[in-house]
């Protein structure tokens, strides 16, 4: 009986220091990731004459990043250069533009100013439908956006 309450007793202070130490140790800070540029050289990418170009930022080891860019590919078109940039085979891409999480997707008009962006994965519908605004803006109010379905977007 003594051995059980002090071994109840030396698991109830061990508990106690546990909670103690957790509750001293500060929060993790806080991580900004998924940033993208506002403007690219048109001529870091490929078909830099196409009016639009898709470039999607990805890496070899992420299952979303190859999903995204099959979904991209199928964007490709007389106007539309489509544009899959790896990590590992063009990392001075990802450095240069500061892209920091993959997929990360951008449609870039001729000048290079990026008038999509959109971090994470993204739906055939969503990545159509944000070509479709880009290359004719009235078509904005039109269609939903990929923000109402919890993805990270910006417009222009």
């Amino acid at each position: 009986m003594i051995k059980t309450g002090l071994a109840l007793s030396v698991l109830l202070i061990a508990a106690g220091l546990g909670w103690v130490a957790r509750k001293r140790k500060p929060d993790a800070p806080v991580q900004v990731r998924g940033s993208v540029p506002s403007q690219v050289d048109r001529r870091d990418f490929s078909e830099p004459q196409k009016n639009w170009l898709v470039a999607v930022f990805t890496s070899s080891t992420c299952d979303a990043c190859r999903d995204v860019a099959q979904k991209a590919r199928v964007v490709f078109s007389n106007e539309v250069a489509v544009q899959i940039i790896d990590f590992v085979e063009m990392g001075e891409l990802h450095k240069r533009y500061e892209i920091d999480s993959v997929p990360t997707t951008l449609i870039t008009d001729s000048s290079g100013v990026v008038r999509f962006a959109t971090v994470g994965p993204v739906t055939a519908t969503d990545l159509w439908a944000a070509v479709a605004r880009c290359r004719d803006p009235q078509l904005l109010n039109e269609v939903a956006t990929c923000q109402k379905d919890g993805h990270e977007t910006r417009t222009t």
